[in-house]
């Protein structure tokens, strides 16, 4: 696909990102990719906006990844987009029949034909255009977008839909099934919902951001559907023919002065619990990639270290492996999702246990969003610490998760969950 090039820079880039953002509500699907200039060693963009579809694709789970490999195959240029958690269902003999308040489709990836890369202080524009002043116009229409008036109300009601004391029955549950051996571990994961609820997506997106700084932030719209994504966690990136995943496992509150946050961070690296929830997923994922990689490639370049963010600290690994070139970049994918973060082991048996204890249909909580490049290299995270909301139907939804294993307490769980919703419903209840 021919795309019209442009590059320049802006005065002010940080500003020029803010007036990106909104200019992009005027398209009906639009994401916005931010790493927030963190510090890690496998981003290709700063940031990237991507609006306005040539072509897409939408679809429940049933045969979506092979779906997904056609149009990729057939469109051979820029795709962006997002597996929800419930193509597990594609990939293994499982159901979703939990409650859904959101209602978004199962998959869902378009072709821009607007499409903004951002490195550094340089914006690569590209466009599939037939008009030879769109880039300049538009350019002048950024340059002068200003938010609309907050829309957002302050009255917003969230409500839990499993109460404290169901939640300990539920992970004394998860507790029964690792004694008897039916898994190791299994991320158990619950919903915070407020109904009739009006927000201004932009406003609580950037209010969510502004507070975390995440490496995986994700403003997503696609007509009336919102993910508000403050992710700190990448599910999968191939670049050439090596692939890497980075779980996450293992959390720590922040400190309030610098020397006890060190003190937190090194006791987090010893945690005896934390640690053993971390390797339990680094072996999954390291059997996931075998089943695509090259023999003898897959490594741990990176076993629980410390990544410090604004409101928590977390041990993340670093997994890789190399490909063959002729191995589909969609096959890779179906073979290991969903990532095992967020699942379990054994992870179908996981998937299954936390299907029946779980209340909420996940959707795209527990999934990726993430793109294509026309040479089939991909980057992806894992949907988490996001607000979901249907605009429509005016639902707000977050959810939570934590991993439990044989070293658990439910009452600790709890407190985990708190914490790693703490950022959302701080946004949700202030944000004007």
């Amino acid at each position: 696909m021919n795309r019209t090039s442009h590059q320049f820079q802006p005065e002010n880039i940080s500003e020029f990102k803010s007036k990106l953002l909104v200019w992009a509500q005027q398209f009906k699907t639009a994401v916005w990719l931010d790493s927030n200039n963190y510090q890690q060693k496998h981003s290709s963009f700063e940031a990237v906006l991507a609006v306005d579809a040539a072509s897409e694709i939408k679809c429940n789970y049933t045969n979506a990844f092979q779906q997904l490999k056609t149009f990729q195959t057939n469109t051979n240029d820029y795709i962006f987009g997002y597996l929800s958690y419930d193509l597990k269902n594609a990939i293994e003999d499982l159901t979703s029949t939990n409650f859904d308040g959101l209602h978004f489709p199962d998959l869902y990836f378009f072709q821009p034909k607007k499409l903004f890369l951002i490195k550094k202080n340089t914006v690569e524009v590209q466009y599939i255009s037939t008009c030879k002043n769109e880039i300049e116009l538009d350019l002048k229409n950024i340059s002068s977008s200003k938010n609309k008036p907050s829309t957002s109300e302050s009255n917003i009601k969230i409500k839990l839909r499993i109460h404290k004391d169901e939640y300990f029955e539920k992970i004394n549950s998860v507790l029964n099934h690792i004694h008897r051996g039916d898994i190791y571990e299994a991320n158990f994961c619950q919903e915070f919902y407020s109904e009739n609820s009006t927000i201004n997506p932009v406003e609580v997106y950037e209010h969510l951001n502004e507070i975390s700084k995440p490496p995986f932030a994700t403003f997503f719209k696609l007509n009336n559907n919102y993910l508000l994504s403050a992710s700190p966690e990448r599910y999968l990136k191939k670049e050439g023919t090596t692939v890497i995943s980075q779980p996450i496992k293992g959390t720590e509150k922040r400190a309030s002065t610098p020397q006890e946050d060190l003190e937190l961070i090194a006791a987090l690296e010893k945690n005896p619990k934390e640690r053993a929830e971390n390797i339990m997923i680094v072996d999954l994922v390291r059997n996931d990639l075998s089943k695509c990689a090259i023999k003898g490639t897959v490594k741990v370049d990176e076993l629980c270290k410390v990544y410090t963010f604004e409101q928590v600290h977390q041990l993340i690994s670093t997994v890789s492996c190399e490909v063959s070139t002729n191995t589909h970049p969609i096959d890779i994918i179906k073979n290991t999702f969903p990532m095992g973060s967020m699942t379990g082991a054994p992870k179908i048996s996981a998937l299954k246990i936390m299907e029946e204890l779980e209340e909420t249909k996940r959707g795209l909580y527990s999934g990726a969003v993430g793109y294509f490049s026309p040479n089939g290299d991909f980057d992806f995270n894992v949907i988490i610490r996001s607000i979901l909301y249907n605009a429509t139907k005016k639902y707000v939804s977050y959810s939570v998760g934590g991993a439990i294993t044989a070293q658990s307490s439910p009452e600790k769980e709890y407190e985990e969950c708190l914490l790693k919703a703490k950022a959302m419903k701080h946004v949700l209840l202030n944000t004007k």
